[in-house]
C-alpha cells in the first residue's frame, strides 16, 4: 500500500447562514438560507468528487448538504458533530452576549457558559469523529458548524485556544489532510467561492 492509498482529505464546509434572528444558535435547530445558487455553485467546483459525505444531524447543515449535492442520498449523520451548546446563552442576541473581559486564549477555550460545554468539550467530543473518518482514506466532505471546523482545526495545531482566533464564514471550505491519521496538516482555511482565503 502506498501512502496516496492511505491519505485521507477532510473537506470541511460550514453551513449555510443560519436563519437565527440576530440570536445565538448553538444547539438550536435552525433552518439555513440555501438560496444563493452562484456560491453553492462555487462551492460545488472546489469540493469536486469525495468518497464520503458527513453531516451533523442539525436541520441548517442537512439542508445545505442537500443544496449542495442534490437529488443523492440522505448523507451519513454523526452527532459529535454538533455545534458547541451554549447552554443558557442558547437563543441570546448576540448584541447582548455577556462580556467576559479579557481572557487568554486556552481560558476562553475552556470556559463553560451555564449549563453548556466549553470550546475544550467540543473539542474532545468531535476528534473522535474526525480519527475515525481518518481511517477511512479518500476525500471525505464534512458539512457541520463554524465551532466544528475550528475544532478539528484545534486537532491539528494542539491548540483550542489558538484556533478560536480562525474565521469560518458560512459555505466556507476549510481542508485538512493526513497520511496515516496521526500526523494532520491545514491545507486551506475559510476558503470562499469568491475564491479568496481569508
Amino acid at each position: 500500500m502506498t501512502l496516496a492509498d492511505t491519505t485521507t482529505e477532510l473537506l470541511l464546509i460550514r453551513h449555510a447562514p443560519a436563519l437565527n434572528g440576530g440570536r445565538l444558535a448553538g444547539r438550536r435547530d435552525v433552518a439555513a438560507d440555501c438560496s444563493d445558487r452562484p456560491t453553492f455553485v462555487g462551492l460545488q467546483a472546489a469540493i469536486g468528487p469525495v468518497q464520503h459525505r458527513i453531516v451533523s444531524p442539525a436541520l441548517r447543515c442537512m439542508q445545505t448538504a442537500a443544496a449542495l449535492w442534490p437529488g443523492t442520498p440522505v448523507p451519513e449523520t454523526d452527532v459529535r458533530l454538533w455545534e458547541q451548546d451554549f447552554g443558557d446563552w442558547e437563543g441570546v442576541a448576540l448584541a447582548a452576549m455577556p462580556d467576559l473581559g479579557p481572557l487568554a486564549p486556552e481560558a476562553l477555550a475552556a470556559h463553560r457558559p451555564p449549563n453548556g460545554e466549553s470550546f475544550v468539550d467540543l473539542c474532545s467530543r468531535s476528534r473522535p469523529a474526525f480519527q475515525e473518518l481518518a481511517t477511512r482514506g479518500g476525500r471525505i466532505a464534512v458539512v457541520a458548524h463554524a465551532g466544528t471546523v475550528r475544532a478539528a482545526l484545534a486537532m491539528v495545531q494542539q491548540s483550542p485556544g489558538a484556533a478560536l482566533a480562525f474565521q469560518i464564514a458560512p459555505l466556507s471550505l476549510t481542508l485538512i489532510t493526513t497520511p496515516d491519521g496521526v500526523g494532520w496538516s491545514i491545507g486551506r482555511v475559510n476558503w470562499t467561492a469568491s475564491g479568496a482565503d481569508r
